[in-house]
């Protein structure tokens, strides 16, 4: 399974403005709640539940906020870049600027898991990380993205 068979152009963002979690994640929503039909307040109140659990900023500037809904029947991804950074509650302390976004149904615990496996394994390529921190708009993160999901 590729990333760019499921993240679709208008759910990249590429300038987050918000500075604190919550605010992350509603940006972040936006697009997806659009395309999914689930209403952004829900969307958020799913993410934070999770985030609860467990802050999903795994370290080194990088955030995979995830979470499931019964009422979705297809998952959909979204991703943010924050080029000044936010406290994300990072294991590492450290801010964080790369979102990927996960929303999957409530029955897709194998493909919710196989998508955030390969996220986290792109996101081990530090070249891939400065080249998304270093592009400008959509059309460039799409374009990095897009050279890495046919590597992995």
């Amino acid at each position: 399974m590729k990333i760019l068979d499921i993240l679709k152009k208008e759910a990249i963002l590429a300038d987050l403005k918000s500075v604190d979690k919550k605010g992350i994640l509603e940006e972040l929503v936006a697009p997806v709640a659009i395309m999914s039909g689930i209403g952004a307040e829900e969307l958020v109140r799913v993410l934070m539940e999770r985030e609860r659990l467990g802050s999903t900023g795994i370290g080194g500037g990088i955030g995979i906020p995830h979470g499931k809904l019964k009422a979705l029947d297809t998952m959909f991804l979204g991703f943010g870049l924050s080029p000044r950074g936010v406290d994300f509650d990072s294991m590492d302390g450290r801010p964080t600027h790369i979102f990927f976004l996960l929303v999957t149904p409530e029955n897709s615990t194998g493909l919710h898991l196989k998508l955030l496996a390969r996220i986290s394994r792109i996101l081990k390529n530090d070249l891939f990380k400065e080249k998304l921190m270093a592009a400008a708009d959509r059309d460039a993160i799409h374009a990095v993205i897009t050279e890495v999901d046919e590597d992995f």
